[in-house]
């Protein structure tokens, strides 16, 4: 099979070949290797001469041909001419999960298309959540990552850690929402779900068990109002999904 018939099948089936700067050797070409270049050659069957979708991070979207491929790297020829999806308009402030919830939501997180994350403490939150190797830098991004390369998206979500409740709640939060709409997922005294929109928003979301009504209060003085999502209780991974669904679109 020569080029140019390959040229006019569809890529190989892999949602989205991610490359960062550091793959890049020109402006047109990059050479992988590593878990990447395993999934080419051992569960894509990869050849030279096949095309990918691919992305570079941070950047564009496109398509690249596999120009080498050997046991210890690829070399890629590529073009990126086509925008990542869009973001949601949603900013999320989430309560410290479990940590094994924590991989799958962060996943989430870059899958929904979400790009700002605030991890806040609780009074429900226990302490050794916070010692979790998964709040490292390095894993953190592993699980974003891997978010991305599922939706096919290429723009990295910003996490960001706050430990202390009070004081994000008191000299930060303000500032977050100028200029949005602001909600906290809680049950009590709430009203309905507002129809999804495009506007920029930002929803507050406590831990398994709920924030206490101290939190609430608090949160409630920034201005926020309590949103229901219904009868049902959600597992914190589940409410995120429905709230991204249920407040916005683009």
């Amino acid at each position: 099979m020569t080029y140019g018939e390959r040229c006019c099948k569809h890529p190989l089936a892999m949602n989205l070949l991610l490359l960062q700067p550091q793959d890049l050797v020109s402006e047109t070409r990059a050479m992988i290797q590593g878990p990447r270049l395993q999934h080419l050659q051992e569960i894509l069957k990869a050849s030279i001469g096949d095309r990918l979708n691919v992305g570079l991070l941070n950047g564009l979207m496109g398509q690249a041909r596999i120009e080498s491929l050997e046991n210890n790297q690829a070399t890629l020829s590529f073009t990126l001419d086509q925008p990542p999806p869009a973001a949601l308009p949603l900013t999320v402030v989430l309560a410290l999960p479990r940590p094994k919830m924590l991989k799958r939501i962060l996943k989430n997180i870059a899958e929904l298309g979400i790009k700002q994350l605030y991890l806040i403490n609780s009074y429900k939150v226990e302490k050794s959540y916070w010692q979790t190797p998964w709040l490292s830098d390095e894993k953190i991004h592993e699980c974003l990552l891997e978010g991305l390369v599922q939706a096919r998206d290429t723009q990295l979500p910003q996490v960001q850690l706050k430990r202390l409740f009070k004081p994000f709640v008191e000299d930060e939060l303000p500032a977050l929402i100028e200029g949005k709409e602001a909600f906290i997922a809680h049950p009590y005294q709430a009203q309905p779900m507002p129809p999804a929109s495009n506007a920029e928003r930002l929803v507050v979301i406590g831990p398994e068990g709920g924030f206490i009504p101290y939190e609430v209060s608090l949160l409630q003085q920034q201005g926020l109002h309590p949103i229901c999502m219904g009868e049902r209780i959600y597992r914190v991974e589940n409410a995120l999904t429905l709230l991204s669904t249920q407040l916005s679109h683009v």
